[in-house]
């Protein structure tokens, strides 16, 4: 083994990192409908490594859809509140393009991100009505290992 470099990142390459997850939120997001839609739902996916968003209409038909991978954050980065909270803005901006008013919010996971997906939502004018946990608890387990015998 030979000597280790230790490396300094200047300022303008983290200005340059912080550009890049700036332009990755401002970033034209693909919405599949045109037209109008005044009411929807918003999916909370919320586990140890990510947050993923979706926005659907009543109907269950997605029209947007973003994580905090697609947003610009890597790594150990994307199960951090911070991050829900960008994937979270990036479709409440979609909602506004949309014309939505109303929408209903269900959460299924355990992570971070949880409240504060949801708060962002809110601070970004964004009418929710209700809020539904939907995350799977297991209601007997699994089966036990069979006794021993020696």
């Amino acid at each position: 083994m030979g000597k280790k470099q230790v490396t300094q990142t200047s300022q303008e390459e983290t200005l340059k990192e912080a550009d890049k997850v700036e332009a990755a939120v401002k970033k034209e997001t693909k919405i599949r409908q045109s037209t109008r839609v005044p009411e929807g739902r918003v999916y909370v996916s919320s586990s140890y490594n990510n947050t993923i968003v979706t926005l659907t209409n009543n109907r269950g038909q997605v029209l947007a859809s973003k994580s905090a991978g697609a947003v610009g954050f890597k790594g150990t980065k994307k199960s951090t509140s911070f991050a829900a909270s960008r994937v979270a803005e990036t479709i409440a901006n979609v909602c506004k393009k949309l014309g939505m008013e109303k929408v209903e919010v269900y959460i299924k996971g355990i992570g971070a991100g949880r409240e504060s997906a949801i708060r962002t939502l809110v601070t970004q004018g964004i009418n929710v009505v209700t809020i539904k946990d939907v995350t799977p608890v297991p209601h007997n387990g699994v089966r036990p290992k069979k006794v021993r015998r020696v």
